[in-house]
C-alpha cells in the first residue's frame, strides 16, 4: 500500500508522553461492514503507526459498543451508528465523536409503491396514504424531514411502526403505500417502488445517514496524540481507496469483513468516505452532525425511546485529534 504509506508519513503526528504510556489499544468494529480501514488493519498499519499492539473486537450492535466503552473494555469504536451513540450520550455517557467513519445516504430511504407513480415532483400526493416506518430510528427522522420538505401533513398519514424487513413485505403485498427503512429491507423495498430523493439530494437538505468513530471523552483528553495518529491511518486508507479502488485493497477488505469480494464490492460501492477536510466542514463535524444528532434525539424522545435529549450535542463532538491528524 504505497499510497497509504506515503499518506501516513505525511499525516504523521508525534505521540505525546502521556499517550505513549498506553501499552495497547482495543478497538471495536463490525464484521460484514466493508471499509478501507480494514485494509490498513490487515497490513498492521495501526500497530506500526502507534507503536503498540491493537486488539480488534467485533460487535453486532452500536449499543454493545457503547456498553464496552462504558466498562473500559474498548477505547475506540469504528463506525458506530449515530442513533446508538445519541442514546448513550443523551443518557449521560461521556462519549464523543472523533470522525465521520462512513456516509451511506443511499442505504436509508423511503420508497413509494411503483403503481402510485409518485416522485419528488408529485410527493404532495402522499397525503392520506399509509406508510411503514421503523419508529425511533434514523429512518424515522429521515421520513419526518422528507415529509416536512414536501409539505405533507403528518396528521393525514397512517403511520405503522414496522422494521424495514416487515415494511418491505407490506409494500410488496400492497398493505402500505410507501415504506421507509435501510439495509436489506430497503433493497427489497426498491424491488416494488422508487425512492423520493437520492442520497445526495437528502444530504443537501441536511438529512444525513452516517456512522462515526467514537471514544470516551476522558480517553481522548488523556491520549489525544494517540487518537490523532489512529485517525491519520484511517484517513490515509480512505484516501487511498477513494483514489484507487484497487483490487488488492478490495480483497483485503473482503477478507477482514468476512465477505466475498463480490458482496464487498456491492456494499462498499454505496458508501462514501469523506476526507478530513470534508469531515471538518460545516456539513459534517463543523455543525451539521451536531444538528442531526439533536434531531435524532428529539425524534427518540417523541417516540418514547429515550427519556430526554441534551440541549445541544456540540459537546458530543471533539475535532481536536482530527485537526491534528490533518
Amino acid at each position: 500500500m504505497k499510497t497509504l504509506t506515503k499518506l501516513m508519513t505525511g499525516a504523521a503526528v508525534l505521540l505525546s508522553a502521556q499517550a505513549a504510556t498506553a501499552e495497547e489499544l482495543t478497538v471495536g468494529y463490525f464484521l460484514e461492514w466493508p471499509m478501507p480501514f480494514l485494509a490498513a488493519k490487515a497490513d498492521g498499519a495501526y500497530e506500526e503507526a502507534l507503536g503498540m499492539d491493537v486488539n480488534w473486537v467485533s460487535f453486532e450492535t452500536g449499543t454493545a459498543m457503547s456498553a464496552a466503552m462504558a466498562s473500559g473494555d474498548v477505547q475506540i469504536s469504528v463506525s458506530q451508528g449515530v442513533p446508538p451513540f445519541v442514546v448513550a450520550a443523551s443518557a449521560g455517557q461521556p462519549l464523543q465523536v472523533i470522525d465521520v467513519a462512513v456516509s451511506y445516504s443511499e442505504n436509508d430511504n423511503c420508497v413509494v409503491a411503483t403503481e402510485l407513480e409518485i416522485d419528488k415532483d408529485s410527493a404532495g400526493e402522499l397525503a392520506g396514504k399509509k406508510v411503514a416506518v421503523p419508529i425511533g430510528t434514523a429512518a424515522h427522522y429521515g421520513f419526518l424531514r422528507q415529509m416536512d420538505h414536501f409539505g405533507v401533513d403528518l396528521s393525514s398519514l397512517t403511520v405503522v411502526d414496522m422494521p424495514p424487513t416487515d415494511g418491505a413485505a407490506a409494500l410488496a403485498q400492497g398493505e402500505v403505500d410507501f415504506a421507509c427503512g435501510y439495509g436489506g429491507g430497503l433493497t427489497r423495498m426498491k424491488e416494488h417502488g422508487n425512492v423520493l430523493l437520492t442520497g445526495a439530494e437528502k444530504e443537501e437538505l441536511g438529512i444525513l445517514v452516517f456512522d462515526v468513530t467514537t471514544a470516551p471523552s476522558d480517553f481522548i483528553v488523556e491520549n489525544e496524540a494517540l487518537v490523532a495518529k489512529f485517525l491519520g491511518v484511517t484517513a490515509a486508507a480512505n484516501a487511498e481507496w477513494n483514489e484507487t479502488h484497487s483490487p488488492e485493497m478490495l480483497e483485503k477488505i473482503a477478507t477482514e469483513s468476512g465477505m466475498t469480494v463480490e458482496a464487498t464490492e456491492a456494499s462498499i460501492s454505496t458508501f462514501t468516505f469523506p476526507s478530513i477536510e470534508e469531515q471538518l466542514s460545516a456539513k459534517w463535524l463543523g455543525g451539521g452532525s451536531q444538528t442531526f444528532m439533536k434531531g435524532v434525539a428529539d425524534v427518540f424522545v417523541e417516540a418514547g425511546s429515550i427519556d430526554s435529549a441534551l440541549d445541544s450535542y456540540e459537546g458530543s463532538v471533539n475535532t481536536g485529534p482530527l485537526v491534528s491528524a490533518q
